[in-house]
């Protein structure tokens, strides 16, 4: 027999009002951190004028032996508890002094109940507890400010709802909950991006939603992915001076930025909010429509995002910039004539680097990819930011730099790679300079034959096609 809550949407009072939840013993920790809290703070922030706002969905078990009519939280344990700490942060630091009688009343009304949970419930993991005491103080920081009004407790109370599904037998609600975390596995974090963007749409942009998705939803969603993990969100870590290893949904919060509707009027926000109605005003006056000019927006790898349109346009301009970059790279390698990049003709010693990156024999070993990426985000970061101002010299600086990694190593793994660019970070020399010397000009070191590890197994020390090129350069001895 279903259970009259199966499929119903309750406001967090109401499920909060349910005496009989329990978190049974095989549910992983609870592991909310203060950074949750804020990211929920801030969504109800942002949803304050809608008439409900949807905070995801409960999935409880119900034995059909329950004398007790016990409900066990299968799916949602992290989302419940934060709440109920919330609200038992409003009921202990405000419920005295709330004017409003109708707060006063579901306030008091909610007390048994969560006394009721809090005084049986018991946690078998130190990380739960941990995590349920740092975030029960922080939650009595925010609720006690006076920013949180009346207004945001009615909100949270009555406006916020959840989505409650009761499942009896518990194979099905195990099979439930694993439908519901592999919808969100098969979400890949580009995915989760698209949907946090859409939602940031301003209200008066409406007809251009499909058109900025257009081009979004016309990629392969491998070219996407790779866009992301391989070089935005690597160029974007390690210009900070931080690790990027694996782009993942943990991750994704370095791709949202700021609302321009919603954001204060901060100093910082000035030059973008300047630029983001300029370039609009520019496209729509009438004048275009004459000369057929278009500006785009002046995009940088590691500046600011700005939430919505603007994240699709970033999006469809590193697509079309980065894959321009890596095939003029990879050009053909059987001709002559001096290769191209972004309509500069490059160097000999530029071109004879990169016609060697593309044919040198262990090229596809995976330690030779990890260096390979690190050489092409270096490139894509330089491009991005000087254009094709002294490019050749850029690539025989960024092709020593990278390479020497390779030639020192027996093995590049991918914690290699990582720790090589923060121990040797040419993106914070790139994000800091002001002209191109202050990159050219960074000192390099040479190579010793005896620190040569890459090719010590074969012996092949001369016959190696990056040792002649270091030879050939100078920085091999």
């Amino acid at each position: 027999m279903k259970h009259t809550l199966d499929k119903t949407v309750l406001s967090v009072k109401g499920l909060l009002t349910l005496t009989d939840v329990t978190i049974p013993a095989y549910q992983r920790p609870y592991k909310w951190t203060v950074k949750n809290i804020s990211e929920l703070f801030a969504d109800i922030n942002s949803h304050l004028d809608k008439s409900a706002y949807r905070l995801g969905s409960v999935v409880f078990h119900q034995p059909e032996s329950n004398e007790e009519h016990r409900l066990d939280i299968v799916d949602g344990q992290q989302r419940t508890l934060t709440l109920m700490l919330a609200v038992w942060a409003i009921i202990e630091t405000r419920l005295a002094e709330l004017e409003r009688q109708d707060l006063q009343e579901a306030l008091t009304q909610l007390k048994p109940s969560i006394e009721g949970f809090m005084g049986r419930q018991r946690f078998a993991s130190q990380v739960s507890e941990y995590n349920l005491y740092q975030n029960y103080q922080e939650l009595k920081r925010r609720v006690s400010h006076r920013e949180f009004n009346e207004q945001h407790i009615d909100f949270l109370l009555n406006r916020c709802q959840l989505v409650v599904f009761v499942l009896t037998d518990l194979s099905e609600a195990f099979q439930f909950f694993d439908s519901q975390n592999a919808r969100g596995r098969d979400l890949d974090p580009h995915d989760l991006l698209k949907a946090f963007h859409l939602r940031e749409f301003a209200s008066h942009e409406v007809e251009l939603k499909a058109a900025s998705v257009a081009h979004w939803e016309g990629l392969p969603s491998d070219d996407l992915a790779n866009l992301f993990a391989s070089y935005l969100y690597r160029v974007r870590q390690w210009s900070q001076g931080n690790s990027a290893r694996f782009f993942g949904k943990d991750e994704v919060g370095l791709f949202k930025g700021i609302n321009l509707d919603q954001i204060g009027q901060f100093p910082y926000v000035e030059s973008l909010r300047i630029a983001h109605h300029f370039v609009d005003d520019y496209n729509n006056q009438y004048q275009r429509k004459i000369d057929g000019q278009k500006m785009r927006f002046p995009f940088h790898l590691d500046q600011m995002v700005i939430n919505g349109r603007r994240f699709f346009e970033m999006a469809e301009h590193y697509q079309q910039q980065v894959s321009a970059i890596i095939s003029s790279e990879h050009a053909s390698t059987h001709t002559q004539k001096p290769l191209m990049i972004q309509g500069i003709v490059l160097g000999e010693m530029a071109t004879q680097i990169l016609r060697t990156l593309n044919s040198y024999r262990n090229r596809y070993r995976t330690g030779d990819q990890y260096i390979r990426t690190m050489f092409d985000c270096a490139l894509i970061f330089y491009i991005d930011k000087f254009g094709g101002q002294s490019l050749s010299a850029a690539i025989e600086k960024s092709f020593i730099w990278a390479y020497r990694c390779r030639i020192r190593q027996q093995v590049v793994q991918l914690a290699t790679m990582d720790k090589y660019v923060l121990e040797n970070n040419l993106f914070r020399v790139i994000k800091e300079a002001r002209v191109p010397g202050d990159v050219l000009s960074i000192p390099l070191l040479t190579i010793r034959a005896s620190e040569n590890n890459n090719n010590r197994r074969t012996g092949n020390y001369e016959q190696d096609e990056l040792v002649r090129l270091f030879k050939e350069m100078n920085y091999y001895e």
